[in-house]
């Protein structure tokens, strides 16, 4: 596919869907940047809404602060984000995180965020739990950089959509395709993402997809086509 025309077909599906389902406003936090960094941790192989129920209790425990967090008896934050899955070890990864930004930057996150993204996002991701996904969503919905996060739904819908070969592309391959393809542009990536996911999460489910129902129907070469078929 010519450069020229997979930009138009990548602006296409964004559009399509910004008018379907609007601009989703992802990931407002009313706590700030921290509160970014334990949902991308949190929502790690669980639905985003046992994610936010396990923020929503740190919130009220008062844990959503790098000192606080980082001194808090485990226990305690086990307590506070059983609902997100993997509770202890959630609890170990996001408390290790929290201790490095206290150790690291005096507690002081904006610090951390504040560095070159290509510095930043290798710190992330030599700690625990912080693999390329996590990693590039802090990066874009708390540090504010204009990078794509290629999750589950992603992967299932640029392959469904006929953009690359398999949904196993690798993550690097998948990311390259909007930020060649698109403008270098924070809102634009953390709407786009946010978008997907609503596909994912209400139509172009993994088994039984909703094609019918789709923005995206007669842009999809997989559409209407057997459940075994959708991978």
């Amino acid at each position: 596919m010519a450069v020229e025309d997979l930009t138009g077909r990548l602006q296409l599906i964004y559009d399509r869907l910004w008018q379907h389902f609007g601009h989703r406003e992802w990931w407002p936090a009313d706590e700030g940047a921290f509160e970014v960094v334990m949902g991308a941790y949190l929502v790690q192989n669980v639905a985003w809404v046992n994610a936010f129920r396990a923020v929503n209790q740190l919130r009220a425990a008062g844990l959503l602060v790098p000192a606080a967090l980082a001194a808090a008896p485990r226990p305690q934050v086990e307590a506070c984000v059983r609902s997100a899955g993997y509770w202890r070890q959630k609890a170990g990864r996001i408390q290790f995180f929290a201790q490095h930004v206290v150790d690291r930057y005096g507690g002081d996150l904006q610090a951390m965020l504040d560095q070159p993204w290509p510095r930043l996002r290798e710190e992330l991701l030599r700690l625990p739990g912080v693999g390329p996904e996590t990693a590039d969503s802090i990066g874009c919905y708390a540090a504010g950089r204009p990078v794509m996060v290629v999750d589950a739904y992603t992967r299932r819908l640029l392959y469904r959509l006929g953009l690359v070969a398999t949904p196993d592309t690798l993550y690097a391959a998948m990311q390259v395709l909007f930020h060649t393809h698109l403008p270098a542009d924070v809102f634009l990536y953390n709407d786009y993402h946010a978008q997907l996911v609503a596909l994912g999460n209400q139509l172009c489910l993994k088994r039984r997809p909703k094609c019918l129902n789709c923005p995206l129907q007669d842009a999809c070469p997989k559409v209407g086509l057997t459940v075994g078929d959708h991978a």
